[in-house]
């Protein structure tokens, strides 16, 4: 929805801003007038506002005294300043105290239309550059996988993706839902505008509203200035909502009234904004089931359901193992063996992608950044036989010959496996006992008294 852009222009000559409000309706936006600085204070308090356009000589509060008073309660506004031929150094210091441009008078429709233009643009863009220099997100590489499950998840996100129904994924934890709603933004009409991602589970109750809708200042304590919220923030693009089961359910009222009407409140305001937003939402529950379990509103569901994605999991697409490991190693130099290719492929992944991007990282760690063997996998995912492959129970002829039951012997292979573990630890953290102990996942106690025990230096 294209929403008008709401200008307030503040003149004390009642023909100028009849001119004005004339000039701003033809150009496309919605004019509000004030006669002076305080009847500006008054509406803008009043009224959401995208810009200020004011003359710079008023009776009572000038051009400059209005100036200071924006900056100080509406940090953000932008303002241009109207003023005459002779006054271009006054206009400078305005620009110095914050405002966004000037133009002199008398001056054209089209002059007047470019200066709003820039000031709204420079706006957003401001808007968008705070958000991404917050953005902690680390950048991934997209959604890799040529397994039928993916094949058929990339067709269905290029089919809703031009579309602004409201979406839901679903999936188990780290199968990257995330990753897919960003996919789905990145292929839609929408992917020149910001995606802004909400983790429902990581945010306290008490700030999530706030986070979501914004505030005014003053609205609760501690609200010492106005705050944009997702929503506001997300205006044009993408709001991703994970794990959306976890919203307080009073919370979940509110997000159904925007799914709705499309309109936002901020917290201690009473003017609402029209917003064109697509939502995707996500969870790792069955949100059937978080319905009947009063986690989920039910209404809130069908509206959040209108087309569903599931995530794959990873022990469903064994196939992608290589390729998402590959990609995972390449920022390392690594690569693995054959045998830990196999043994990688032969466990289950509860934890999914992201467990296995863990495990290869700390793989990558314990090889030096070379060949990754199963030696260099945890012991559940390694196994026996992994690490009979890669030649850790190795037994020669003469001492299988005196012993064959050595050959199977648990403390026998777990003294051999933890040797080996520590020894490439303490290499690749160059003889580091504290890191190697964190590496190693043990005190370093534990640590100090293996060493010992295994006669290592």
């Amino acid at each position: 929805m294209d929403t008008l852009k709401t200008i307030l222009a503040v003149d004390d000559e009642p023909h100028m801003r009849r001119l004005l409000e004339i000039s701003l309706r033809q150009a496309g936006y919605k004019a509000l007038v004030a006669a002076d600085g305080k009847q500006a204070l008054s509406t803008l308090a009043a009224h959401n506002v995208d810009c200020v356009v004011s003359d710079l000589h008023m009776p009572g509060m000038n051009g400059l005294e209005l100036l200071a008073q924006i900056r100080q309660q509406f940090e953000q506004l932008p303002v241009i300043m109207v003023t005459a031929q002779g006054e271009i150094k006054t206009a400078v210091e305005a620009m110095k105290l914050g405002a966004s441009d000037y133009i002199l008078r008398p001056f054209e429709l089209e002059t007047l239309e470019i200066a709003i233009a820039k000031a709204l643009s420079n706006k957003r863009i401001a808007l968008e550059n705070r958000y991404l220099k917050a953005d902690q997100q680390s950048t991934q590489g997209g959604l890799i996988g040529q397994s039928k499950p993916m094949l058929a998840l990339k067709q269905y996100i290029q089919q809703v993706a031009p579309e602004k129904a409201t979406v839901l994924i679903t999936g188990e934890t780290g199968t990257g839902k995330e990753l897919i709603a960003k996919a789905l933004h990145a292929a839609s009409p929408r992917k020149d505008a910001l995606f802004v991602a909400v983790n429902c589970a990581a945010i306290p109750a008490e700030i999530l509203e706030s986070e979501l809708f914004g505030h005014e200042k003053g609205a609760f304590t501690g609200a010492v200035q106005a705050r944009v919220g997702k929503f506001e923030l997300a205006d044009g693009g993408t709001l991703f909502l994970d794990e959306i089961t976890e919203m307080p359910i009073h919370l979940q009222a509110k997000l159904l009234r925007v799914l709705q009407e499309g309109v936002v409140e901020k917290l201690g305001g009473n003017r609402p904004l029209n917003l064109d937003i697509r939502v995707v939402a996500a969870t790792n529950r069955d949100p059937l089931q978080a319905v009947k379990e009063g986690k989920l509103r039910e209404d809130l569901y069908y509206r959040l359901n209108v087309f569903q994605l599931a995530s794959p999991a990873l022990r469903e697409r064994e196939g992608d193992i290589a390729l998402l490991a590959a990609y995972f190693l390449t920022k390392r130099g690594a690569h693995l063996s054959e045998a830990a290719l196999a043994c990688l492929q032969a466990y289950r992944w509860p934890g999914n992608v992201r467990e296995l991007e863990n495990v290869l990282e700390r793989a990558a760690i314990l090889s030096g950044g070379g060949t990754i063997t199963a030696t260099h996998l945890p012991a559940d995912i390694a196994g026996q036989s992994g690490a009979i492959n890669a030649g850790l129970l190795a037994v020669s002829p003469a001492e299988a010959g005196e012993s064959t039951a050595a050959t199977y012997s648990i403390p026998q292979a777990t003294e051999q496996v933890e040797r080996h573990l520590i020894e490439e630890a303490l290499r690749a953290c160059k003889g580091n006992k504290a890191k190697a102990a964190k590496l190693l996942e043990i005190s370093e106690r534990s640590l100090w008294y293996k060493l010992e025990q295994y006669q290592l230096k």
